[in-house]
């Protein structure tokens, strides 16, 4: 029979170790979405093949938490595996998005459905810098190219009708996301109407340059 200070030494031990592998898998999430954080920051910076290295780690990490919640679910699901997995997400589509011009699906990704819709919600801020990127190099053409895709993004969202109601926060996320897409579509128009204003100036000052030479050569 065990006495009642063994039953709680095996009690504490139970409670050191679980407090433990709550430690090594929050760290776990920590790092998943540091690097999901990071990956688009590279991908930013033109660094291409950093920014997929470490969307790679940020998915082994995911794959890894799954395992680990067969065992740990009470851990592992909660508040900051979903926000990981949201920084997975959002890093995840706007990388493959950016650079192949395709969506990746939650199936993909090894995410839930709630996650990825809330990542994906967060794209379009970070295609907004894109365009802002385009148009301070006079690039107009490929800004209007990235609000076409931010506008794709948030008509899907908010089609989504009853399940759109069904995903806590998506509604904040897509107000915020019109605000975006409404200045960067001002930011555009800008760019467009000054490029176009001063093409006209070009080619006003060519043809004026042409007939200047033509009457020099009368004379």
């Amino acid at each position: 029979m065990l006495t009642l200070k063994a039953i709680l030494d095996k009690v504490k031990t139970e409670l050191t170790e679980k407090e433990k592998t709550r430690e090594a898998l929050y760290e776990d999430m920590r790092k998943a979405t540091n690097f999901s954080k990071q990956s688009i920051l590279r991908y930013h910076q033109n660094k291409l093949d950093e920014a997929r290295r470490l969307i790679e780690e940020a998915k082994e990490i995911i794959l890894k938490l799954h395992k680990m919640a067969e065992e740990y679910p009470s851990i592992v699901y909660g508040g900051m595996f979903s926000a990981a997995l949201q920084e997975y997400s959002e890093a995840a589509v706007f990388l493959t998005l950016a650079s192949e011009s395709r969506f990746v699906s939650p199936e993909e990704l090894s995410v839930p459905s709630v996650d990825y819709v809330l990542g994906l919600a967060d794209v379009i801020g970070e295609y907004r810098r894109l365009a802002l990127d385009a148009l301070r190099v006079g690039d107009a053409e490929k800004g209007d190219a990235c609000l076409k895709v931010m506008d794709e993004i948030y008509i899907e969202l908010t089609a989504l009708d009853e399940a759109y109601m069904l995903v806590p926060g998506l509604r904040r996320k897509c107000d915020v996301a019109r605000r975006i897409i409404e200045a960067t579509r001002g930011d555009v128009t800008q760019e467009v109407r000054r490029k176009s204003l001063e093409d006209h100036l070009t080619r006003f000052e060519r043809a004026r340059g042409r007939q200047q030479k033509v009457r020099k050569n009368r004379k």
